[in-house]
């Protein structure tokens, strides 16, 4: 157990108790009643499914301890320590206890074990295991170029280039661009995948042998698999010279040899994004420690930020993927240092503004609304830029805002359409619905003591949304149209009489007369209510 928390290098995992000290054996990681029936003799079980219940949780303890448990991973739930009664229980039965990070997930756990797992298989004595000696990918990638006589790179499943030996000027144009882009240049992969490459290289367990070709030389390329996962590649390319007779099974070795650098390699990348996210998530909702979120997105304390919201419909699929792809990209070649929170139907963009004017979060807004609406096929896009704050300690405040110009857009939206007029802009800041905004906030305010008390106004707003909401809809374009008969006739599309017929069944059945100063208050709070889109929209985890 010590060999993985030495591995664990961004916390993923913390020790709460080991009965037993460290040094205690750990062969594999389980998942909940994973395999329920076997020995688990050796093995770390993450407490996924875990009995809320203390007393029950406690009995689970005894009960792994009893089949050979090594350690219990449990949840960090933020309310302090784990129970007492799970604590007694592990150390009565000598079972050590764990606890995973907020940020991470379970997935991080499983990686990290296996990680450290694959690192202690690599035998001591391999020569080219005591060449890397711990060096991490860049060493291997230059022992394995020693041993081979060519250029090394090695590549994730996505053609990303991890670790590369020392490249020299004679290096042929490909190298030299994947090594520059740090990526195979798509139309490499296209080729390789035309030529078979691939598809050989993702089914075979062996080295695969590319003859010279032009200007392309000869090379050699191995799978990196973690028993029957693919994690990478690693390739030789022989630059002005050949390959030496123990290239073949050097890369074999290289290949074995570079899992548990793979596995640590994506677990950090996942466990950093997760991390950041876990800090937008903080900061956006002023939950946590907020200070902790700054450094986790290496952001400073004195750097002014406003938070700018792109949200879709509702009724409408998630955003798919191409579109927030998109917009992820223009928000972050906005400004060096631009953070975002990805939502099912939500983007939550945090933008430095190291001048501190408003009108640039307003800018990005308008930069993304247009890029939306100009996607063949997207969903409506609303954006709405919140106010500059002097710190993103604050920006929970500039991103509350935010989320309000967004539902202010909607309802202006909404009642254009009900008066058959042109669509609003779908972007905006703070000054620009700054009244619309002020109304949302009365609104919210209103909301849950409307909720709890009855009255006339009450029963004639729930009696006709439950029959159809008739009444609702005329008596709101009557107030929109402040009073003028005619007028919110043509908007519904009515009759002038049936209109006021309407109008007159309010006064008779419900007793409501429109009138009375007071009453038209109510009212008009009323159809606000029925009309709007409910309580604040709070941020998407």
């Amino acid at each position: 157990m010590r060999q993985v928390l030495d591995q664990d290098e961004d916390g993923v995992l913390r020790l709460v108790l080991a009965p037993s000290g460290p040094d205690v054996p750990v062969r594999g990681v389980l998942i909940g009643d994973e395999d329920a029936v076997r020995p688990h003799d050796g093995y770390l079980v993450l407490g996924a499914g875990l009995a809320p219940d203390p007393a029950v949780a406690a009995e689970r303890v005894r009960e792994l301890a009893r089949r050979g448990v090594t350690a219990l991973v449990l949840r960090d739930t933020g309310d302090g320590p784990p129970p007492e009664e799970i604590v007694a229980a592990a150390r009565e039965t000598g079972l050590g206890l764990l606890v995973r990070a907020g940020w991470a997930d379970w997935a991080d756990a499983v990686e990290l074990v296996r990680s450290a797992c694959a690192f202690a298989a690599l035998g001591t004595g391999d020569r080219l295991v005591g060449d890397i000696a711990g060096g991490g990918l860049a060493v291997l990638a230059a022992e394995v170029a020693r041993y081979c006589g060519a250029s090394i790179t090695v590549e994730d499943t996505l053609f990303r280039v991890l670790a590369h030996s020392a490249t020299g000027p004679d290096a042929d144009p490909v190298r030299q661009s994947t090594i520059l882009g740090g990526k195979v240049p798509d139309w490499r992969v296209a080729e390789l995948r035309r030529a078979g490459l691939l598809r050989a290289l993702w089914s075979s367990r062996d080295v695969i042998h590319r003859a010279a070709q032009g200007g392309d030389p000869e090379r050699l390329v191995v799978a990196i698999r973690n028993g029957g996962e693919m994690l990478g590649s690693i390739w030789a390319a022989a630059d002005g010279g050949g390959f030496t007779p123990e290239a073949p099974e050097a890369l074999r070795r290289a290949a074995e040899v570079a899992v548990p650098y793979l596995l640590q390699h994506r677990l950090r990348v996942g466990s950093e994004r997760r991390r950041e996210q876990h800090a937008m998530r903080g900061l956006l909702s002023d939950e946590g420690d907020r200070r902790t979120h700054l450094w986790s997105l290496g952001l400073t304390v004195r750097t002014p930020c406003a938070v700018v919201v792109a949200e879709q419909e509702e009724s409408t699929a998630p955003f798919p993927e191409r579109v927030f792809q998109a917009l992820a990209l223009q928000a972050r070649a906005h400004r060096t240092g631009t953070r975002y929170l990805r939502g099912s139907r939500r983007l939550t963009v945090l933008l430095p503004v190291p001048d501190g004017q408003d009108r640039d979060a307003v800018t990005l807004a308008r930069d993304l609304a247009s890029l939306a609406a100009a996607m063949p096929d997207a969903p409506a896009v609303r954006v709405g830029a919140g106010p500059v704050v002097d710190s993103p300690l604050a920006a929970a405040e500039s991103a509350e805002e935010a989320r309000l110009v967004v539902r202010a857009l909607r309802e202006r939206e909404a009642r254009a359409a009900r008066a058959d007029d042109e669509p609003p802009l779908r972007h905006a800041g703070p000054e620009d619905v700054r009244q619309s905004v002020a109304v949302l906030r009365v609104l919210d305010a209103v909301r849950p003591l409307w909720e709890r008390h009855g009255g006339p106004v009450h029963d004639m707003v729930a009696a006709d949304i439950a029959s159809g909401g008739d009444l609702v809809r005329s008596l709101t374009a009557y107030l929109d149209a402040a009073g003028d008969i005619s007028r919110a006739a043509q908007r519904l599309v009515l009759h002038p009489n049936t209109l006021r017929y309407r109008l007159k069944r309010v006064r008779e059945r419900f007793g409501l007369d429109l009138d009375d100063p007071d009453t038209r208050l109510i009212v008009t709070l009323a159809m606000r209510l029925a009309t709007s889109d409910g309580a604040p929209d709070a941020p998407e985890v």
